[in-house]
């Protein structure tokens, strides 16, 4: 390694910060402003969303290819660069062709986000494994509840200085791009050293049981997004819950900040499957508490166990992955992705349409958190079967 594991994780870091805690998840404090000038329906900006897990799903299955793992820094650096520009593109003014221009650059930012954590395992994971500090190999995803945290305060900071909906995305978008320079900055290109050589050390699991993993994984993406797109909108449309509108979704961010050295100590003690499993258990209960009890105690706390676990089931999910296919293991990363893609577009397709049908977003939690809790059935199985 050329550089210092510690500061490749955080390049790591920084590179999820940007790609996720911004690129993808500034959507959700931003959506109701945006959401308010355009006076669109909540059918509308769940299509927008959808347009994004769309493009994250086509992203996976392109990361599948063998020509992404040979230029893997290539497509890392462009997901990081296009990621951050397609921010950017969303403050732009279409007239009347608004909803499918801002349709087609969240499908950008999906595409090209999938290349970077799919990259991730090549570029960062792998290399500060081979140099002795696997502990590290989980830090760059607490990047994502620092992004959240921090791209939230940037929202709120452009608010109090009377920014409108667009000022917003510009403002994302700085801080996106900030982002991946440093991580472009921090992050070497790959050694002479291929990663396959050191992954083929493992055993290939059974493959039912990395199918089990796998539809595991699709449900927690269906189970986690819904809250994670709708939140600061179901917050805004409950008087009760209005004082914390500012609150809730940094106190999702600063819960996934501190989430990967509390799962990690609990995998340690229990097993990787184990802690997925107890991961989307926890989480399940905090996407119906964000519903079921309309009270600001409820909905923060709801949003911490939503973010203190969903990024953390990632990667525990993903280093799964990787060590059931040690012959591929940025394959089967990338096998997980489009799993957790197809889960994401159907998600907030199904919370707008029942929204419109019901009034309330009620229903479509209660089925993302049904989905949470099946999911973390299938982990145990799959160690079983394994």
């Amino acid at each position: 390694m050329k550089r210092a594991p510690h500061l490749v994780a955080l390049g790591g870091m920084c590179a999820m910060a940007s790609a996720f805690g911004f690129s993808r998840f500034a959507y959700t404090p931003i959506l109701p402003h945006m959401v308010a000038g355009l006076n669109f329906s909540a059918a509308q900006a769940g299509l927008i969303a959808s347009a994004n897990f769309l493009g994250y799903l086509l992203g996976a299955f392109l990361s599948a290819t063998p020509t992404m793992r040979r230029h893997a820094h290539a497509f890392f650096s462009l997901g990081l660069i296009a990621g951050a520009l397609s921010m950017a593109g969303m403050a732009l003014d279409y007239g009347a062709h608004t909803l499918a221009a801002l349709c087609v650059w969240r499908f950008i930012g999906g595409l090209v986000s999938a290349f970077v954590i799919v990259c991730l395992a090549t570029l960062v994971q792998e290399p500060v494994i081979r140099a002795g500090r696997p502990a590290l190999a989980g830090a760059p995803f607490a990047g994502v509840g620092l992004g959240i945290a921090t791209s939230s305060a940037m929202v709120l900071g452009a608010l109090a200085a009377g920014g409108d909906w667009r000022t917003l995305w510009l403002v994302a978008s700085a801080g996106a791009l900030a982002l991946a320079i440093a991580a472009l900055g921090l992050i070497p290109r790959p050694g002479p050293t291929p990663v396959a050589a050191v992954a083929a050390q493992g055993e290939q699991a059974p493959r039912g049981a990395l199918a089990r993993l796998v539809a595991s994984y699709g449900l927690f993406g269906f189970g986690y997004v819904i809250t994670a797109t709708f939140l600061v909108v179901i917050v805004r449309e409950t008087p009760a819950l209005a004082p914390i509108e500012p609150l809730a979704w940094i106190v999702v961010g600063l819960a996934g900040a501190i989430s990967i050295p509390f799962w990690t100590f609990v995998a340690r003690r229990t097993g990787d499957h184990a802690a997925y499993g107890l991961g989307l258990i926890a989480e399940a209960i905090g996407v119906a508490l964000t519903v079921l009890v309309p009270s600001p105690w409820a909905v923060l706390t709801g949003g911490a166990l939503l973010g203190g676990t969903f990024m953390a089931v990632t990667a525990i999910g993903l280093g799964l992955a990787r060590r059931m296919s040690p012959q591929a293991p940025q394959k089967a990363q990338a096998i997980m992705t489009v799993a957790f893609g197809l889960g994401q577009i159907v998600g907030p397709l199904v919370a707008g349409v029942l929204r419109e049908t019901t009034g309330s977003y009620l229903w479509p939690s209660l089925a993302a958190a049904l989905a949470l809790a099946v999911g973390a059935v299938l982990p145990e199985r799959a160690r079983r079967a394994a």
